[in-house]
């Protein structure tokens, strides 16, 4: 008997994001795009490309979905895993500039439902934590970090999810809080810079899908780390993935490195 084909829905269906998750779930073999919901939706809408229907109602389609990707705009993300971990819909967020009370959302949701949310869903920028933790793991507080990230000047929120997922990193392997230690912004005159501190800067401009640098500086040589995205499709088919996993595992708070079985912080 053949095994049934894992049902998909989208949150932010219309958006640049939402669409690339489709193109990707429609071609991909063992399942199916159940539907999305969307702001600019209305009835009798499919999603571009596809048969499937554009939903005026989140619960509808957690209702015939196993696992929903929301990659809406920040704001909702809480309503979205709360209305998934009701009807144990599995759920997977890309949605970045999410609050700590949207954290606490999906962890509660977590309890009810598998969660698996991250800034990145790129193979390369979840490799490139791990290298970034191990540098600043082994390089001392006379290296300086900063992490310059680069997108379209249509991103609402900054620094990126994505930088700091990787300051995150950088603490970590340094054995901080980065908010203890975290510069997001440098004007007018700041005075030397304090030792420890783990440094961002934002670029936005044009159609930069997402471009990522970690500077580790010393008085004497510099290490940089560097991811740059060719095409959206990378994130829409980590996306994938993510809902894959998402579908087989308990409720629980899940993200990437579970997702890829990258072990941070294991040594």
């Amino acid at each position: 008997m053949a095994e049934q084909a894992l049902r998909v829905g989208i949150i932010g269906c219309m958006g640049r994001m939402g669409q690339a998750v489709a193109a990707v779930v429609v071609a991909a073999d063992g399942l199916v795009l159940a539907g999305g919901t969307d702001r600019a939706g209305n009835p009798g809408m499919k999603i571009p490309g596809t048969d499937a229907p554009v939903m005026m109602d989140l619960a509808g389609l957690l209702e015939i979905s196993d696992v929903v990707i929301d990659f809406s705009a920040p704001g909702s993300t809480a309503d979205h895993a709360e209305a998934a971990a009701a009807v144990g819909t599995a759920l997977v967020v890309g949605t970045t500039g999410l609050t700590a009370s949207d954290h606490a959302a999906l962890d509660a949701a977590g309890k009810s439902t598998a969660i698996v949310q991250a800034g990145n869903f790129s193979l390369g920028v979840n490799l490139l934590m791990a290298l970034t933790e191990e540098a600043a793991r082994v390089l001392g507080d006379d290296w300086d970090i900063d992490i310059l990230e680069m997108h379209h000047r249509h991103k609402v929120d900054a620094p990126s999810g994505t930088a700091l997922m990787l300051g995150e990193a950088a603490a970590k392997g340094r054995g901080v809080d980065l908010g203890t230690v975290a510069c997001k912004a440098r004007d007018g005159v700041i005075g030397e810079r304090p030792v420890g501190e783990i440094g961002f800067a934002t670029l936005r401009g044009g159609a930069v899908i997402g471009e990522h640098e970690v500077i580790f500086a010393s008085d004497s040589e510099r290490l940089i780390l560097s991811h740059k995205a060719e095409n959206r499709s990378l994130f829409a088919k980590g996306a994938v993935v993510a809902a894959r996993f998402a579908a087989t595992v308990p409720a629980g708070r899940y993200t990437m490195q579970d997702v890829l079985k990258l072990q941070l912080g294991s040594r």
